[in-house]
């Protein structure tokens, strides 16, 4: 196999190397602009600045100056592209944003469940252009590829421009999300269209995945062939994610490289034939894992790399990377914002910049340079495989703190103990599915050897998230601070001219302890403390005080979300349990994180309203955790060291807004009220049979609902602080005009998770 020319980051910037990298320039250039443009909304004007710069620079004979000129051009030439797609392609889109008509949706993959029917993706036909759109139906039959969907649609644009904010859809080439209105006439396809052939190859395989492997394994296999985690447990997906592996389940390079070398040795590493059946295998594979960004990228270079080993041409893995970005930017400017488009590139990024001085100053550690020896080789794979991790780290770890919240501790020890063993993984799905098509019991046998490396992923994964010291949480200030302190660290051990990797090794780490001391610590001097979590449209509000550890609520606009956030805050203090989990209500957006935050967090106590559910999360608490569930039907004070919370029942049972329970938290200097979703009827009846003290803290109702929150029970407590759980640009309106208007008039002072984030009331 032809290796790199590359593999080294000081040849990124070597002079005379930019005539062999001008491409790489420019293309760093043009994916600045498309970042400033869709992130800083930049305009055209950047594009005019950069071209009358880069001309005098052009004329320099300094090689750094032809490398800036080449940059500015690259910023030049993105900005006019990035303004002319948006002019000329998305201007149609955002025309309909937020309108309905009569139109028709062909769908080009298989239909899927979602929380609230099936979506499936699709094309629709707006004034001559077609865009990919994304098709939302609330129930109706299954739908296949070639199949049209006929109706009132409502469209919603996915950008930064639309009405509603912009969805990570853009990112993958998805413009418009398109919901049904009314009932909708469906026809079904006699025939799949040519294009959607991957899609049923897909599905084939999904269908034989299905059939061999034992169910413990299948969600890994159909994650690892085809990145398709819809059946990953949130239990799994989230240890996969805290180990630092979940880079392993969404298809990328890792899996490109695994496939190419099967069809090198296939091919007898012969040129030609590795050609001739590489290239279309990349693109099969890309098709059917559904072109998602970080798959293009990889079988994008890995195709280059074919291609340079056909026509004998040195393969620079730099150059590659540039035109694999600059081509998928071209064709849409808005993957930039994709998140595995991000983190894919940001990877060999940081393998270019750093990997091959960190492999030799570690060899050099270990003395194992030379040597055949079975020592020697491992030695050798253990720094290859350290430094390619830690490298990637280095490059991904602030996208992974900005998008995730996280960043994994035990990353590099969880890659070392499970990486060696994907390969095999891999090539065993594969010939599972290969085999499994023709002899059903044969494709089974093979599957079920294939299981045991999965399990045995798994459990590592498992065993290595689950302590409280797996990750950190940027929710901690002093984690942010901890982070920001390592890459300044990290830039002045890079400008020095003598480098001393154990003493930046010993002050991260340093640092890093003293981040999660003070992270513990600081919240432990309160005397009491509310945090009204901000979980989008939903609720979750955290209850300290000594020892004490409550959660009002659970949900927002997606459980795991909720969840997620909660045991981030939760797990960045050091607490690992909570004394009770309190709902006031099953509506989803108040209790669909429960289950999941249950599988990460230890509860003692879950304290329930005995009322009606629709949803089914009462009756799978009930099913699960019956020996923990305390039913509140009557009035119930909970007393511990300087704190007292009373639950009250609602009069209601009906499982509607009037059947919430309420809570009233109270410290020695603090009163505190929560009444779910509770409307002013609801309100009423509490104040009917319950003298309330005057609040210093309260949490609107209902989101800030209008019927919610009224005068009797602003006038009975007089609060002076008000606190609205909700959701930006949420679709309800919330919080409403009447009820800002009502906290006001009674000199509220006004918090709101949509404009501030998360909330902290101490004392």
């Amino acid at each position: 196999m032809m290796k790199g020319r590359c593999q080294c980051g000081s040849v990124l910037f070597k002079k005379g190397e930019y005539r062999l990298r001008k491409l790489m320039w420019f293309t760093i250039g043009f994916a600045a602009a498309c970042a400033a443009g869709v992130y800083l909304s930049v305009g055209i004007w950047l594009s005019i600045l950069c071209i009358v710069a880069a001309i005098p620079l052009f004329l320099l004979k300094k090689h750094y100056a032809k490398i800036a000129a080449f940059m500015l051009l690259g910023v030049a030439v993105g900005g006019v592209w990035l303004f002319g797609y948006d002019s000329v392609h998305l201007q149609v889109a955002k025309q309909y944003d937020g309108q309905t008509l009569s139109a028709q949706v062909t769908v080009t993959d298989y239909s899927y469940d979602t929380g609230y029917g099936v979506a499936a993706d699709g094309e629709l036909v707006l004034d001559g252009r077609r865009f990919r759109v994304c098709l939302y139906l609330a129930e109706g039959e299954k739908l296949s590829p070639g199949d049209t969907v006929q109706g009132d649609l409502r469209l919603r644009l996915t950008t930064d421009d639309s009405l509603q904010g912009a969805t990570y859809h853009q990112g993958d080439g998805i413009f418009l999300l398109v919901y049904v209105r009314g009932d909708a006439k469906i026809y079904h396809a006699d025939s799949v269209p040519a294009k959607c052939y991957p899609a049923v190859l897909r599905r084939h395989i999904t269908d034989i995945l299905d059939s061999t492997f034992p169910e413990d394994a299948l969600a890994f296999a159909r994650a690892l062939l085809l990145g398709d985690s819809s059946l990953l447990s949130y239990e799994l997906d989230t240890a996969f994610k805290l180990s630092g592996i979940r880079h392993v389940i969404a298809v990328s390079g890792l899996h490109v490289s695994i496939l190419f070398s099967l069809v090198y040795m296939l091919c007898g590493k012969r040129r030609i034939p590795t050609a001739l059946f590489g290239l279309p295998v990349l693109f099969l594979f890309a098709a059917v894992a559904g072109f998602t960004p970080s798959v293009v990228r990889a079988c994008m270079m890995q195709g280059l790399m074919i291609l340079g080993l056909l026509l004998k041409k040195e393969y620079d893995p730099p150059t590659a990377l540039s035109f694999a970005v600059l081509v998928m930017l071209s064709c849409n400017p808005m993957t930039i914002t994709s998140v595995s488009f991000q983190l894919s590139v940001g990877c060999l990024i940081g393998i270019f910049l750093f990997y091959q001085k960190m492999y030799n100053y570690l060899i050099g550690r270990f003395g194992v340079a030379k040597g055949m020896s079975v020592k020697s080789r491992l030695l050798r794979w253990v720094c290859g495989s350290a430094s390619v991790t830690l490298s990637a780290m280095i490059a991904t770890t602030p996208l992974s703190a900005w998008y995730f919240g996280s960043i994994s501790i035990v990353g590099i020890l969880t890659n070392l103990v499970t990486l060696w063993v994907i390969s095999f993984i891999f090539y065993g799905i594969m010939l599972a599915c290969a085999v499994g098509a023709i002899w059903p019991s044969v494709g089974a046998a093979i599957a079920w050897l294939t299981s045991w490396p999965i399990r045995y992923v798994q459990t590592v994964a498992s065993i290595l998230s689950g302590s409280v010291f797996s990750a950190v949480y940027t929710c901690s200030i002093y984690v942010v601070a901890w982070l920001v302190f390592t890459y300044v660290l990290l830039t002045a051990f890079l400008l020095s001219g003598k480098k001393r990797p154990v003493l930046l090794t010993a002050c991260v780490l340093t640092g890093l302890v003293v981040s999660l001391a003070l992270s513990w610590l600081e919240p432990r001097l309160d005397d009491y403390r509310v945090t009204v979590l901000d979980v989008g449209q939903g609720q979750a509000i955290l209850l300290q005080c000594g020892d004490g550890n409550y959660l009002v609520d659970c949900g927002g606009d997606t459980g795991e979300m909720a969840a997620d956030t909660v045991s981030q805050r939760l797990l960045s203090q050091g607490i690992t349990r909570l004394d009770g989990l309190i709902l006031t209500h099953y509506d989803s957006d108040h209790a669909d994180g429960v289950l999941p935050l249950l599988s990460r967090i230890e509860t003692e106590a879950l304290y329930l309203p005995d009322i009606g559910d629709d949803n089914g999360i009462r009756d799978t608490l009930k099913q699960e955790y019956s020996e923990r569930i305390i039913w509140i039907r009557e009035d119930v004070i909970l007393s511990g060291d300087d704190i007292s919370i009373s639950l009250f029942p609602p009069e209601q049972t009906d499982g509607g807004n009037e059947s919430c329970l309420c809570v009233l938290f109270q410290t020695e200097n603090c009163d505190i009220l929560i009444t779910g979703d509770m409307g002013t009827a609801g309100e009423q009846a509490l104040l009917d049979r319950v003298e309330l003290p005057k609040l210093e803290l309260l949490v609107v109702g209902h989101h800030g609902s209008s019927h919610s929150t009224g005068f009797p029970l602003l006038g009975a407590t007089k609060p002076d602080t008000a606190v609205i759980s909700v959701g930006e640009d949420n679709f309800y309106g919330h919080p409403s005009e009447d009820v800002l208007f009502r906290l006001k008039l009674f000199g509220c002072s006004i918090w709101r998770t949509d404009l501030d984030g998360t909330i902290i009331f101490r004392g």
